[in-house]
């Protein structure tokens, strides 16, 4: 008899109501998990998928800042869900349930005011997941291990250099796998006792047995003193008077034998044009081509893609990049680069490590190099962006990392100026 699966009896909760500030413009009119990721995926994808793969056939997901395109993109690519096979896909937004004056106050609190709604899908387990990070993982296995553990809760963690881990938790843990300690966002993160400059980072992926996490809640929504926060207030509450277990990821990472555990936090504009370009690589470390474990999304029916043009100057090639349905390469040379859906580009213009979000126009002899481009942006007719950061920071953003992204917006006003 076949093994009955663990996460038949639990539920995935998903924290999609952060803006993601670090991704600048790219988050002006949506939310970071609704941000485009890998041609045709948005971020948030990739938890999803994660959820359906392993076998979670419930699932919510709460929003709340500029929410209106990830809840569109979600009722059209995730409306395969069917009641009547007990399956459900829940949209909730901070809809002030409670209060007319109080939305979301943290990320504990967005799943305390729909515990009517969590209790209504009769669960045992709750598995609590950031919609922002990109990986693919099989809580199946993590699932086991928390009751194996018999633990309160479980937490999702990997080592990450230790000034990255300034933005996540940080946690020690004994020789057993308990957490000992949990520091939420420190700005001088402790380092590994075998290693100085690792920190145990968490993934912001928490399991819970859902009564014991129900009663939790309920107590801290009565908490004058809390932030109403897994990381700030329920989290180190567990460590000093419960048990909290850490799960490392390498565990359960789905990858191929001998591959590297793939986890990303695009959270800013270098990180998520690295990630973006990575994927061209001859061989990627995330595997968008593995058929066992698919990141499902909603696909919009173009037709193929379409390279014209060959003549000595003016061709249309794409080299080492990955091109979207919908596109028409006309004239263009494109190297290094990713273009989503529905990219146009004419004549003479080139592409060099360029991610270029969907419905993206080029114009004829424009010249770009490093960039981020947002969706529906027209690139003028003999645009230089990508050789002369001094003129580029006039008009755009250009990062850290010397990428520069480039919005309608600061086109428009570029053109106002000019």
């Amino acid at each position: 008899m076949a093994e009955i699966r663990l996460t038949r009896r639990a539920m995935a909760f998903v924290l999609a109501g952060g803006r993601g500030s670090r991704l600048r413009e790219l988050t002006d009119r949506r939310v970071k998990p609704a941000v485009y990721f890998g041609g045709k995926a948005r971020i948030i994808d990739f938890a999803l998928s994660n959820a359906m793969n392993s076998g979670i056939r419930k699932i919510a997901i709460a929003t709340q800042y500029k929410a209106h395109s990830l809840i569109r993109h979600v009722q059209r690519g995730w409306n395969f869900f069917r009641a009547e096979r007990n399956e459900f896909m829940d949209i909730l937004p901070a809809s002030q349930r409670y209060d007319e004056s109080m939305w979301y106050r943290g990320t504990a609190d967005a799943v305390a005011q729909n515990i009517d709604i969590v209790d209504s899908y009769d669960v045992d387990y709750i598995i609590i997941l950031a919609g922002d990070h990109i990986y693919k993982m099989d809580y199946e296995v993590m699932l086991r291990e928390h009751c194996e553990n018999q633990a309160d809760v479980t937490i999702g963690c990997l080592t990450v250099p230790r000034m990255e881990a300034v933005a996540f938790g940080v946690m020690a843990v004994d020789d057993a796998g308990r957490i000992t300690s949990f520091l939420e966002k420190p700005a001088d993160p402790p380092g590994m006792p075998d290693d100085p400059d690792s920190a145990l980072a968490s993934m912001g992926i928490y399991v819970f047995n859902w009564p014991f996490l129900r009663d939790l809640l309920q107590k801290d929504a009565e908490d004058p003193n809390s932030s109403h926060d897994f990381g700030n207030d329920l989290i180190p509450d567990i460590v000093k008077n419960g048990k909290a277990m850490a799960h490392r990821f390498d565990v359960s990472c789905v990858r191929a034998p001998g591959a590297p555990a793939y986890w990303k936090d695009v959270g800013t504009v270098d990180a998520f044009w690295q990630a973006n370009i990575d994927l061209t690589n001859f061989t990627p470390e995330l595997n968008l081509w593995d058929r066992d474990w698919p990141i499902w999304t909603y696909s919009e029916s173009v037709p193929p893609a379409k390279f014209i043009h060959d003549e000595a100057d003016r061709r249309g090639i794409a080299v080492s990049s990955m091109v979207s349905g919908g596109c028409i390469i006309s004239g263009t040379e494109v190297r290094n680069s990713l273009l989503f859906t529905q990219v146009h580009t004419n004549s003479f213009a080139s592409l060099d490590h360029v991610v270029a979000l969907p419905y993206v126009t080029v114009q004829r002899r424009a010249r770009l190099t490093r960039v981020v481009i947002d969706r529906g942006v027209v690139i003028p007719e003999g645009l230089v962006v990508g050789e002369d950061p001094a003129e580029d920071g006039r008009w755009f953003r250009v990062s850290d990392g010397g990428i520069t992204l480039i919005t309608q917006d600061m086109l428009d006003r570029r053109a106002e100026s000019l």
